[in-house]
Formats: C-alpha cells, structure tokens, sequence
C-alpha cells in the first residue's frame, strides 16, 4: 500500500502552492463556496491532485450537487483516496485527502446520486483539470 508523502517540509509546499491551496490543502482549509474554479465546470477530463499531480476523479464522475464545491459521485479508484473522521466546527464528517501526498481535498456524504450514493465534496484549489 502506498503511504502518502507527508514528509515533504511545509516550506517546500508553500514554494509550490499559492497561499490558498495551501491552506486548503495542508492546514485542512476550506475554500467558500460558488467562489472555486471548478464548481459549475462541465469541462472534460482528469481531475489531479494539485500537489502531487496524481489522478483522482474522472469529469464523467462530476455532477451538480447544489453545494457550490465540485461534486463527485466517486473517486477515479478507491486506493487513490485516503478517508479519515473528521471532528472539527461540531460535526462529524468524512475527510478525503490524497493517498499519494496526505493533501486535504475535501470531505464525503451519503446524499450523493446512483451509482454510490457519495457525494465527494471537493475544493477547487484541491484538484486541477487536464483535458482529454
């Protein structure tokens, strides 16, 4: 099984991400909602982890939830996503972080459409979408 990398040291990250992928994706930040890139894109293509690159949710995935964060009704392969509980502002959530490098990408729920039923929450600053 492959281990995230988080042992790249923070300042490495911050050469390599803006302050607000940053803070969303290692300090476990949250984007606000309707505000991120992707949204309300119906673009084509691969979502990739912005920090490490590696491939996780396919656009064909992608549907409107409502919630102004890309939605996805499942990752591209269930061993390129870590989940973990999530305790934090008083509720209990589902956290979703890249397996590849440990960044925080978002959360799931169980109010997703068919075929899973998930409802992959993710920030924009998260992922970035290279076309097919």
């Amino acid at each position: 099984m492959k281990k995230p990398n988080n042992e790249i040291d923070d300042s490495v990250w911050r050469e390599k991400l803006t302050p607000e992928e940053f803070h969303v994706c290692r300090e476990k930040g949250t984007e606000r909602p309707f505000t991120g890139e992707y949204w309300d894109c119906k673009d084509h293509g691969v979502y990739h982890c912005r920090c490490c690159g590696d491939s996780l949710f396919l656009s064909d995935s992608k549907y409107d939830s409502g919630c102004g964060w890309p939605s996805f009704f499942r990752p591209l392969d269930s061993e390129v996503i870590l989940e973990d509980r999530d305790t934090s502002q008083g509720m209990m959530r589902t956290e979703v972080m890249c397996k590849g490098c440990g960044a925080h990408l978002g959360h799931v729920f169980n109010d997703g459409p068919e075929p899973t039923g998930l409802r992959y929450c993710i920030n924009s600053v998260s992922i970035k979408l290279e076309g097919d």
